[in-house]
């Protein structure tokens, strides 16, 4: 790298897309892959996959993509605010007409193209399951977790140098691929027996996938869209209706990339089509079956909702900590449950200004729920010998269960994950602690996974800001801000030479970075 050059993990460079010279070497907007007003095609990936993704989302939409992010309004912020970098009367290309047909709404930041989504920088956990049910259980389990962790990580209030309403990428990655037609987003009449869909492929999940028999039909969405010949031909062949009705619901999507010499003939020892499909829904959840091929690679299950931090300290301890959640999961045979609908809530309210501290979220009431109990006429009953007792053969019938409202309440995050203050809630970090006594780890390794914990739970209690809190506090202070929600060069080259400074100095402990998270910029 060159002397002025240092490697930092920001979500996403804050003056991307701006006017002036903010790549190098510099090339101009508006190529024929990305067809950007912004953004150059060079800013892409070269391998042949990464424009061709880009221009078959386009194709397929019948016109660019959108993004509009709510505009902060600050006290000298223009009302309306009108995104002052579009060019309405730019006509290179077809879809410039996009602008002039109101793709760029008043009061926020318009962005045109995949790079401002997929452009961003996330914190993806992937973990390898023993066997497909501890998969399919951590699936499940861990998806209600996603938009907690989201807020926890909030790391963007910057785009194309404006300070926005929200503090976290998701949505905007998800308006990045958005693929689907007007009539699929039900703004005309649908053709060919095509769907509503009312999600972009990109999105929160949509279903539940493990056996376990405390999920109940209610946690479900109602409205999931499936292939149902998908799903009648996947359980004819086998598979069970639950992990049938996933693989038939990421299959509502066509392909968007494909390789021609995959199409000269069908490799059975292969997962290319699958996988096609499979890696081009991305949802906060992925449920990732072995490849085919022979070598040790088991079921897998990726955790992708959290933001990239500023330093390696913050990224190593969200890591850590949603692998020891896994355990006390798998150990405990927690239960966190809620109705699919209202996970999809929390990811909206995880995108709002500060929702780490500001905001409330749907969570289960106690984790700890039984199994619900297994009837009479179930296989593992069916066997029971006739001379047996009745008492034995036929146990007693299952309590009724309650309303699925009654499971779940709106929780603030420092419940979640510190636990609540009238015990009700016993807290992430307390039954990692718990799972923690119960394995025989060393005392240096117990000492600096308290480390890691203390940081959690600090910046779930507010002691620690978020990376989205700390960088709107520094630009606020700014003297060349004009509290007019732009983020100019100078302060972009501040801001960027201060997470490098807080990156470099951070100690092994992740000292100074916390004490810069506080805000305390000395």
């Amino acid at each position: 790298m060159a002397p002025n050059e240092s490697p930092i993990t920001l979500t996403t460079f804050p003056r991307l897309g701006t006017k002036d010279d903010y790549i190098q070497p510099y090339y101009p907007p508006s190529g024929p892959a990305l067809r950007s007003q912004f953004v150059p095609d060079e800013i892409a990936n070269p391998h042949i996959r990464f424009p061709t993704l880009a221009a078959n989302i386009r194709a397929r939409r019948g016109r660019k993509v959108e993004l509009n992010v709510p505009v902060f309004k600050d006290k000298n912020t223009p009302s309306p605010f009108k995104d002052p970098t579009v060019n309405y009367d730019l006509r290179n290309w077809p879809e410039d007409d996009d602008v002039r047909n109101g793709a760029a709404k008043d009061d926020h930041v318009y962005m045109d193209a995949m790079a401002f989504g997929m452009g961003s920088c996330c914190l993806q956990i992937t973990f390898q399951a023993k066997n497909i049910p501890e998969g399919r259980k951590l699936y499940d389990q861990l998806s209600p977790l996603g938009p907690i962790l989201l807020a926890l990580t909030a790391a963007t209030p910057i785009y194309k140098g404006f300070l926005v309403d929200t503090d976290v990428r998701w949505n905007q990655i998800s308006n990045a691929v958005d693929d689907r037609t007007r009539e699929e987003l039900g703004e005309l009449p649908l053709k060919n027996d095509r769907w509503r869909i009312p999600k972009s492929r990109y999105a929160s999940n949509s279903t539940y996938i493990s056996q376990d028999p405390r999920l109940r039909k209610e946690y479900l969405d109602p409205g999931l869209i499936v292939d149902e010949d998908i799903k009648k031909r996947l359980m004819e062949d086998g598979m069970d209706e639950l992990l049938a009705t996933h693989f038939a619901h990421l299959f509502i999507r066509d392909p968007i990339v494909i390789f021609s010499e995959d199409l000269e003939e069908l490799d059975l020892d292969k997962a290319d089509h699958f996988e096609n499909l499979q890696s081009t829904n991305w949802q906060h959840m992925r449920f990732k079956p072995p490849p085919p091929e022979k070598h040790d690679i088991g079921w897998r299950v990726e955790f992708r909702s959290m933001e990239i931090q500023m330093t390696d300290f913050e990224n190593a301890a969200f890591a850590i900590f949603i692998v020891l959640v896994t355990r006390a999961i798998l150990s405990f045979d927690l239960n966190f449950y809620i109705p699919i609908q209202r996970t999809t809530e929390n990811m909206e309210t995880a995108h709002a200004r500060n929702a780490v501290l500001d905001r409330k979220f749907y969570f289960r009431r106690d984790p700890f729920s039984p199994s619900v109990r297994r009837n009479q006429h179930s296989p593992s009953n069916s066997n029971t010998s006739s001379a047996a007792p009745s008492v034995y053969s036929t146990p007693p019938p299952s309590p009724p269960l309650s309303p699925v409202e009654s499971e779940y309440e709106l929780m603030t995050i420092a419940d979640i994950v510190n636990g609540s203050t009238d015990g009700s809630f016993p807290g992430l970090i307390p039954l990692v602690e718990s799972y923690l006594n119960s394995v025989n780890v060393d005392v240096e390794t117990r000492c600096s996974l308290a480390r890691y914990l203390d940081f959690i739970r600090k910046r779930a209690n507010g002691t620690l800001w978020t990376g989205a809190k700390w960088i709107r506090e520094f630009v606020a202070k700014h003297p060349a801000y004009k509290q007019d929600s732009a983020v100019p060069e100078e302060i972009c080259y501040d801001l960027v030479r201060a997470v490098d400074e807080m990156t470099v100095k951070e100690g092994a402990d992740g000292s100074v970075g916390w004490e810069l998270l506080r805000g305390r910029k000395d």
